[in-house]
């Protein structure tokens, strides 16, 4: 609880700090135009003779806070409390104008704010007294949140923070726009960014006496505090901590449009599945269990007109969102890069060794990630500070978060400190509040670990634990990755008789329980976990620690580790998250031998690399698969900075430069997979952002003799010169049989010509190619001269590509040169009609080469009759014939019938997705029912329901046994080109 009293009525009584805070108030609600003005127009009214001989200049240039600050220094406060009103009136800025007068003029005024309540009903002033007898509340209240912050952590970055993002809570800005419902208001975002921080200053706000004319409350629920709890009634549950107002509860909950409620760490709350939705309860003094009694203030169903902030980790938001009504979500995000880096530079002060350390966090991403806590920032600077003041070097903790973290600890204390019995007792509490998904631990809780208190004053004084300055006997751990680094730990400890014993009634997981895909699913907090105990599987770590502390590690651990991690082969091929998730966690734990054992299965991959980090993590861990066979790998925006970002100032440029030069040098141990792996065939690269170097380097290890490559993929990259740099390196590659280029390339003819060269090199063994990349009819051409001269080219798909009947025409005269190879051509969607077939029909009775042709998604209509000539001809080599939504006419079907009877050599005829109506099937299948030559698979979307038809399906199957004939051959979709194709 937090209650407001209205300030004093005149201002002969306010001090200079005080005008000074509400003048700054309402200088900082102007935007930027708006501070210009007032500025202008304050320099045309009378100035006091200090500021008339101020700098203009420092007046111009000053922000709402600094211009408050020059007033107060300058002028007097009778003529700032006029000047203000006045200027404010000029501009016709009414809200804050009437805030002005109510705020500076004495005039005790109601500001009209319908969010906050009915005017009436919030018109009622402070009585005589109550601001004395609210102090020790405010008091209180101000203490729990400077309580918030880690020792160590700098305050002026957490004011900028707080006010980052407190400029969006709308109920405690005057200028937002009005609403007639009240707000929830939703704080979201990961562990230790600040929400605690942010609600309890909202607090602070809601109820200060500057910002608001009327009385108001606030009321702080922490659900790790509720979860505790017993059955109450919410009378009782908001003044457990405020007994002096028991009395006042009724009259107070009677105005919920003045009050706040603050539900802080909703992911906290441990209910069952639905609890907070299932039950609710509209009575403020009937008993409930603390779940239905929070359930029913988030729906609105207790407490209607009440202002709602709740703070929460994203695990819990698709819960609240059935709750809540109408919320506004608000993310914080703790320390930004410029709050990091600044973080940095006042920490160290040593502006080189700042951004030497500050680099090194941000190489390793999830560490990086991680320091948006402004408490993860403290640890990191106070590891790589103690690191570079030992002389040491500060790279190898940052490796991983894991030798970060146990740098960090073992720095704490002296080797040989003889505290395994506190490291242990720590561990353990750490694992129980983990298991229980608790960031709070209790006295009760340390009583049933049978920790004493005493063993915890060590981590205590080292801001390891902190104890709580409100609640006494409550202890929480630096940050939640650091109790998740210290669960860890508990598993990797040696454990004792006792421990082992006793372990269930902790209701502690074993490590497969651990690793479970379930049990993560349940409590995503175990994943990093995890990863922690990969990282001390590691040899010098083991030794580190038990140097530091005189505790044993568990000899068993890595086995435990390595039999976990086989069973994901074992059950089921590893999708691209199990991956990333395998080979985080042998990265982490910077065991090569580890490595080689867990990855030595591995024959197909896929990877996206969305960070840096994942690059390193698959270059330590894939040079050791030996029987990796494919990879397929997507590349996300970001990687490579090199074609995508422009920077004007030259320190961007230079940050930029570092940070692509980084990544340059991890992709490049990266590609030494490509060809140092003498298995490795097949490599396909999708929707990727590269960059002209990032291709260079690829291209550079795809042209070595050790490289193996015999089936490429390139689709949908950028740069669009990354086409060119790839048919380059294939040329005169002799192990490459299979290529495919897809993707959207402005200069199509110039790469055309390269894959021409490509085909037309002695060298070249390539045999399918399929090319995407918006060929027209022209390239066609070019393309056909290739295929008299090629003696490997074998297939060759060109789907999608708009080369229209011209560049058929151009094809089939390459086709017709008896020196073509060509065997399958796919022309899917290509904009093909009846003209485009009569010149494929001449060619295929011209005995050419073509034994597979591909016409789907092309408008060919009539064109059927005209491929029928061809079938009928028995100088036609066709075994496969796709005609897959080509709009075929019905009163085709009885010719078709008729060539597929004299047809010798077609095996396979895709007739989908086209309309041929009854009459149509029924004229194809009198004709087959008779004989069907050499076909033997049928492909027709057919109506099985006519009794005609299914007696006709029944005489052809009899008649033609070898026939299969797919009767729901209607799929929406085409089927893909490269079944047909390869």
């Amino acid at each position: 609880f937090f209650s407001l009293n209205l300030r004093s009525h005149t201002w002969s009584t306010m001090t200079s700090p005080q005008l000074e805070w509400t003048l700054q108030t309402l200088l900082e609600q102007l935007n930027e135009d708006e501070l210009k003005s007032f500025k202008s127009l304050l320099r045309a009214l009378p100035l006091e003779d200090v500021l008339q001989k101020a700098p203009w200049s420092e007046v111009e240039e000053a922000d709402g806070k600094k211009l408050a600050e020059i007033l107060i220094h300058t002028s007097s406060e009778n003529w700032i409390r006029s000047a203000t009103v006045t200027v404010l009136e000029e501009m016709n800025l009414t809200e804050l104008c009437k805030m002005a007068k109510s705020e500076m003029a004495g005039q005790v005024q109601e500001i009209d704010n319908p969010q906050l309540g009915d005017a009436e009903e919030d018109s009622e002033l402070a009585k005589p007294g109550e601001k004395e007898g609210r102090r020790n509340s405010v008091q209180k209240q101000s203490l729990v949140w400077k309580n918030t912050f880690w020792q160590g952590d700098i305050d002026s970055f957490h004011d900028d923070v707080i006010q980052r993002n407190q400029r969006f809570i709308p109920f405690l800005n005057p200028r937002t726009p009005r609403k007639l419902t009240p707000y929830t208001v939703v704080l979201h975002g990961p562990a230790g960014v600040g929400k605690t921080t942010l609600a309890k200053k909202c607090m602070l706000d809601w109820t200060d006496c500057n910002l608001s004319p009327t009385v108001r409350y606030a009321f702080y629920l922490s659900c790790k505090e509720l979860s505790r709890m017993g059955p109450c009634s919410f009378a009782e549950l908001i003044s457990k901590d405020w007994p002096e107002l028991q009395d006042d509860i009724p009259s107070i909950l009677a105005q919920a449009q003045r009050s706040l409620f603050v539900v802080d760490g909703l992911d906290e709350l441990k209910v069952p599945p639905g609890a907070l939705i299932q039950y609710t309860c509209g009575d403020w003094e009937q008993q409930k269990p603390v779940p239905v009694l929070l359930g029913s203030l988030l729906k609105r169903k207790m407490l209607a007109k009440a202002t709602l902030l709740v703070t929460t980790r994203p695990r819990a938001l698709r819960d609240l969102q059935l709750l809540v009504q109408q919320p506004i979500y608000i993310r914080v995000e703790g320390f930004l890069e410029e709050d990091r880096r600044a973080y940095f530079l006042r920490h160290f002060g040593d502006e080189d060794q700042a951004m030497r350390a500050f680099e090194l966090m941000r190489s390793n991403a999830a560490l990086f990630q991680l320091g948006s806590a402004p408490a993860v920032c403290w640890i990191v600077c106070t590891t790589l500070k103690l690191q570079m003041e030992k002389g040491e070097d500060p790279a190898p903790p940052c490796l991983t978060s894991t030798g970060l973290f146990l740098r960090f600890l073992c720095s704490q204390f002296p080797q040989g400190a003889q505290l395994r019995g506190a490291l242990r007792a720590l561990s353990l509490l750490a694992a129980q509040g983990l298991w229980a998904q608790m960031s709070v631990l209790h006295g009760e809780d340390l009583e049933s670990a049978g920790v004493q208190e005493s063993d915890l004053r060590l981590f205590l004084d080292r801001n390891i634990l902190r104890q709580d300055g409100v609640a006494k006997g409550c202890y929480s751990f630096i940050h939640l990755s650091f109790q998740q680094f210290l669960t860890a730990l508990f598993y990797a400890l040696e454990k004792e008789e006792e421990e082992d014993r006793d372990g269930h009634a902790w209701d502690i997981g074993d490590v497969q329980k651990l690793l479970s895909e379930e049990e993560r699913l349940k409590n995503p907090d175990l994943i990093q976990v995890g990863h922690f105990l990969f990282g001390l599987a590691n040899e010098k770590r083991v030794k580190e620690l038990e140097a530091t502390f005189g505790c044993q590690m568990s000899p068993e651990i890595k086995q435990e580790l390595l039999r976990c991690k086989a069973s994901l082969h074992a059950d089921k091929p590893l999708s691209m998250t199990d991956l990333k998730e395998v080979l985080c966690c042998l990265y982490e734990s910077q065991e090569e031998e580890l490595a080689k054992v867990v990855v030595a299965p591995l024959k197909k991959i896929s990877i996206n690399l969305t960070n840096t980090s994942e690059m390193m993590h698959c270059s330590f861990s894939l040079k050791h698969c030996r029987d990796l066979e494919k990879v397929s790998l997507q590349i996300a925006k970001g990687v490579f900075l090199e074609n995508y970002v422009d920077f004007e100032a030259d320190i961007e440029f230079e940050r930029w430069a570092q940070q692509d030069l980084r990544s340059l040098r991890l992709w490049t141990d990266f590609c030494a997979l490509f060809s140092s792996n003498s298995n490795l065939k097949f490599l396909e690269v999708k929707q990727s952002f590269l960059s002209d170097s990032s291709v260079r380097i690829l291209c550079d290890h795809i042209t070595r003799s050790t490289c193996h490559l015999q089936k490429v993929e390139i689709k949908n990259v950028t740069p669009d010169t990354a086409y060119r740099d790839f048919c380059l390196a294939f040329i005169g590659k002799r192990t490459l049989t299979h290529l495919t280029l897809e993707g959207h390339i402005e200069w199509e003819r110039t790469m055309l010509l390269l894959l021409c060269d490509l085909l037309r090199n002695h060298k070249c063994n390539l045999q399918y190619l399929r090319e995407n990349c918006r060929l027209t009819e022209a390239s066609c051409k070019d393309l056909a001269a290739v295929l008299v001269v090629s003696q490997q080219l074998t297939h060759l798909c060109l789907a999608k590509n708009p080369i229209g009947d011209t560049g058929v025409k151009f094809l089939c005269e390459g086709l017709s040169y008896p020196e073509c190879k060509l065997q399958a051509l796919v022309l899917q969607q290509c904009s093909i009609t009846k003209r485009g077939c009569r010149y494929l029909s001449e060619a295929l009775q011209e005995a050419c080469s073509l034994t597979n042709l591909d016409l789907s998604l092309n408008q060919i209509a009539r064109g059927l009759w005209i491929l029928c000539q061809a079938l009928e001809n028995p100088n036609c080599n066709l075994k496969h014939l796709r005609l897959w939504s080509c709009s075929l006419m019905p009163f085709y079907c009885q010719h078709l019938g008729s060539a597929l009877i004299s047809n010798q050599k077609l095996e396979t005829l895709d007739l989908g997705q086209n309309h041929l109506w009854k009459s149509g099937i029924i004229q194809l299948f009198r004709v087959l029912r008779q004989r069907t030559g050499s076909l033997k698979t049928l492909r027709l979307k057919t109506y099985e329901t006519n009794l005609e038809i299914k007696k006709l399906l029944e005489e052809v199957k009899e008649k033609n046994p070898k026939l299969t004939i797919d009767c729901n051959a209607s799929g929406a979709t085409a089927p893909a080109c490269c079944d047909f194709f390869c």
